[in-house]
């Protein structure tokens, strides 16, 4: 079960590190920007949405569509985002609203329903079968040489991309008026609500940013993934194992955990290849039972 030699010639060799390392970015900012989108949901409006991955699964499909009509990849992630959002808002006006305050386990229900529905939904529009976009055009170029190894430029675009979009909605959510007015209502919706605002607005448009961060999480993953329906409730199992790991509520916590278990399940994959997932769960055992409010969490929005 341990390749310890494998494991020890890996770290040792600097081409081998830097494969790997790049690989657990990889998948750790795509588990980030999925993970942002499920604790800023929770970390606002108090609901935790089981249905994330379907969002997720959505951005990628929609991604791949546009790329195909347009060839235009930069196009095709907007749209991902976009195509996600507008599916979130439709969500949370039509479904998730009528649960607020209802205990998990409705919750539970409630999205696992969504995800059956969008599930079959995609196998009817897209199919059933496997899709893959391949690397957009713009981005087919000789790899970078790092210490030996070797960084296409799409890997560092998807990085550098992810970082941003994160670092962007904790903007809005802390320091805009928007941001501050959602977190206002939950906290006391009936007293924005006589101040003149919407409440049910803001909260939709929360829910759609959230939501869109899963959905621009797929279109950016579409060109190094295969596209299936059910796609999503892989990457939704390993997000909340984020965002319980972080802090249910703290985007850096998102984005520290997801860091951790990219790499774990990047260096794992060469130093324990059976025990990858088993190591998963239990660092966040380990973060349950020892600090249960997640490494930087504190229950609400930070």
């Amino acid at each position: 079960m341990l390749e310890i030699d494998a494991l020890a010639t890996c770290l040792s060799t600097p081409a081998c590190l830097v494969n790997q390392t790049t690989s657990g970015l990889i998948i750790g900012m795509l588990l980030f920007l999925v993970a942002s989108g499920v604790t800023l949901i929770f970390g606002v409006l108090h609901v935790i949405n089981f249905a994330h991955g379907s969002f997720y699964m959505l951005g990628a499909y929609f991604a791949f569509t546009v790329y195909q009509l347009t060839g235009n990849y930069f196009l095709a992630a907007a749209a991902g985002a976009v195509g996600a959002a507008i599916a979130g808002i439709v969500f949370e006006r039509l479904i998730i609203s009528r649960v607020y305050g209802q205990n998990v386990l409705m919750q539970l229900l409630v999205c696992y329903a969504f995800i059956l529905i969008v599930d079959d939904a995609v196998k009817i529009v897209w199919g059933a079968e496997y899709l893959a976009m391949g690397i957009p055009a713009e981005f087919r170029l000789p790899p970078y040489r790092i210490a030996g190894g070797f960084v296409p430029p799409f890997y560092l675009f998807l990085v550098a991309m992810a970082v941003i979009i994160g670092l962007g909605s904790l903007y809005v959510v802390t320091k805009t008026r928007f941001g501050k007015i959602v977190r206002a209502a939950a906290h006391n919706a009936s007293m924005v609500s006589a101040l003149g605002i919407r409440v049910p607005i803001y909260f939709a448009l929360l829910f759609a940013l959230g939501c869109a961060l899963a959905g621009v999480a797929g279109a950016l993953a579409a060109p190094v993934r295969s596209l299936t329906p059910g796609m999503g409730l892989g990457i939704l199992v390993e997000s909340f194992i984020v965002t319980v790991i972080g802090g249910m509520g703290s985007i850096p916590g998102a984005f520290l955990a997801a860091i951790i278990l990219g790499l774990t399940r990047s260096i794992g994959s060469v130093g324990f290849p059976l025990f990858v997932d088993g190591a998963m769960f239990m660092m966040m055992a380990l973060v349950l039972i020892f600090r249960p409010t997640g490494l930087l969490g504190q229950g609400t929005l930070r």
